[in-house]
């Protein structure tokens, strides 16, 4: 078990959600971000914002948090990224609008240094929607150490995905990780498994898993479940974990909080059992909180620290 400070990246982007009740701080690469600074590694937000009142405001927002965010590029061609949000009889209506900041990401000499320094680096699929950051998503990773640990992160937001950018994406990372309603799309975009299952069950799970290991050159798969937990599987082995019971207030950023964790015990060499436990402690707590980036007493980083602790032994 390490306990040194790790540097790790969340690459891609920052963007406000426009709600009907206000705005909410997000992209996934910054709810990770923020999760993986709690955690104790110096974590750095690599995104490029808008040289407007909603970059000013995400800077001083963000701020108050404890991810680094010293690295956020300003554009002054383009918006910072937002995504208008509406509900319809009940159900969350979204465009995320474009072109904006982060399309246009740039790998300038202070971002290959980070990539070199970098433990980690956390991407996905949006981010790639736009020629200009795809190239810099792909020559950020490149100039990244052989050991860094690049966790691809899908979180598919239609129409921003294509086959491609999954496969060069899976091509370039460690670690996968999508949740179960991804699973089926990302088999039949792939080509992998076009069938239409009786039942999105912890078996499909597991083999949609070992399908896309035998595939490509990742190591690990881990498949996210919701409120039923989730599944890592590797080459060698699988660990399924039953999830922990949560009063919902709402999901942003869940996902993310889990992906933190599981990144950050990975680097400390933690074996599959502890990855889902610290996973599903820390995203059933954000789930548990309203926003992706809510504020943590210390008292509840303790209490969940040594929940995980518990079955590290």
């Amino acid at each position: 078990m390490s306990t040194q400070q790790k540097v790790i990246v969340g690459l891609g982007e920052l963007l406000w959600d426009l709600l009907p009740e206000g705005k909410q701080l997000g992209g996934a690469p910054a709810n990770f971000s923020v999760m993986s600074a709690r955690l104790g590694n110096r974590a750095v937000i690599a995104s490029r914002i808008g040289d407007d009142a909603l970059g000013r405001e995400a800077r001083a927002y963000l701020a108050t948090l404890p991810a680094d965010v010293g690295l956020i590029q300003k554009d002054s061609k383009h918006s910072t990224g937002s995504v208008s949000v509406t509900l319809k009889d009940g159900q969350a209506e979204y465009v995320i609008h474009e072109p904006v900041a982060w399309d246009f990401l740039e790998l300038t000499a202070e971002w290959k240094e980070l990539a070199a320094e970098a433990d980690a680096v956390c991407f996905g699929t949006l981010a790639q929607r736009e020629a200009v950051s795809r190239r810099t998503i792909h020559a950020f990773l490149a100039a990244t150490r052989r050991d860094c640990v690049r966790v691809f992160d899908v979180n598919l937001r239609k129409p921003f995905y294509t086959r491609v950018v999954l496969e060069d994406s899976l091509s370039r990372a460690t670690i996968l990780k999508l949740n179960d309603a991804e699973m089926p799309q990302v088999l039949k975009l792939l080509k992998l498994d076009e069938s239409t299952p009786a039942a999105i069950d912890a078996s499909y799970l597991r083999k949609g898993a070992r399908l896309l290991l035998h595939e490509f050159p990742v190591q690990l798969v881990c498949t996210t479940m919701g409120g039923s937990g989730s599944l890592l599987t590797t080459r060698e082995a699988f660990d399924q974990h039953p999830g922990i019971p949560t009063e919902v207030a709402d999901t942003i950023g869940a996902g993310d909080a889990f992906t933190a964790a599981l990144t950050s015990y990975y680097l400390q060499g933690a074996p599959l059992p502890v990855l889902n436990e610290a996973g599903n402690r820390w995203g059933s707590w954000v789930a548990s909180q309203a926003g992706a980036m809510p504020a943590l007493p210390a008292s509840k980083h303790e209490e969940l620290d040594q929940q995980i602790a518990a079955i590290w032994k």
